[in-house]
């Protein structure tokens, strides 16, 4: 059950009034009488009473019956991705947010290679050597972004219906779970590249990439030479 001790009584009103929403959106998804999934079917008239019994009681049972309709409508949150093909929130990006869980290019950790820098530096003045892991190390960073780049651009056609599910579930104090985070990271990928004209930090962001996949490019087609010769 969700705790509403530590909350003002402001706050768990309105925290309730938006818990209720989410569960007018999860029940709208659901489909009291077109979906053919009979326990979804079920959860969503349970949930729709339980949100009738809320606005039809009087003052003083209000809270009482507000609780456990925020309470199972929160349970059922947290089961959202058991819920049937179709039904779940964020079913759209689910394939992207399987990939996209690992990739951060602001994040320096190597995602392919992770020893490489530790081996650069036991290379010590090597230069061949230094080389071709300098490569590698470009390689790692260059796929993440430009993979991070096309999924994002693939999520574009449905980035708008979760944004609806993400400002419902802050707004109620839902369970987060993992998509959060990785849809956050979609929404700041699209800002930062729709503010690039205007925010600096963007820009710049975006230059410092646009230089290193051009090194990484210079690097790549030295390789491509070398093949040509052996060839």
């Amino acid at each position: 059950m969700h705790d509403y001790s530590l909350s003002s009584p402001t706050a768990v009103s309105v925290r309730c009034e938006a818990t209720l929403e989410l569960g007018r959106k999860l029940t709208k998804e659901l489909g009291i009488d077109q979906s053919v999934d009979t326990l979804g079917r079920w959860m969503a008239h349970y949930i729709a009473e339980l949100i009738q019994n809320v606005e039809k009681a009087s003052s003083e049972e209000r809270p009482a019956k507000m609780r456990a309709c925020c309470d199972a409508i929160l349970n059922l949150w947290k089961h959202r991705h058991t819920l049937s093909d179709g039904k779940r929130p964020f079913e759209e990006l689910e394939p992207l947010l399987k990939i996209l869980e690992s990739i951060d290019p602001e994040d320096d950790t190597p995602r392919y290679f992770r020893e490489v820098r530790s081996v650069t530096s036991a290379a010590g003045k090597n230069d061949e050597v230094e080389k071709w892991l300098k490569l590698i190390d470009g390689l790692d960073y260059s796929a993440k972004v430009l993979i991070r780049y096309c999924l994002t651009q693939a999520a574009r056609n449905s980035i708008n219906k979760s944004v609806e599910w993400v400002a419902l579930a802050e707004a109620a104090g839902a369970d987060e779970g993992i998509e959060f985070p990785i849809i956050n990271m979609i929404f700041d990928e699209a800002d930062m590249l729709k503010d690039s004209d205007s925010g600096v930090e963007a820009r710049e962001r975006i230059e410092d990439r646009i230089k290193r996949l051009e090194e990484f490019a210079k690097m790549a087609m030295a390789v491509v030479s070398d093949l040509r010769q052996e060839v």
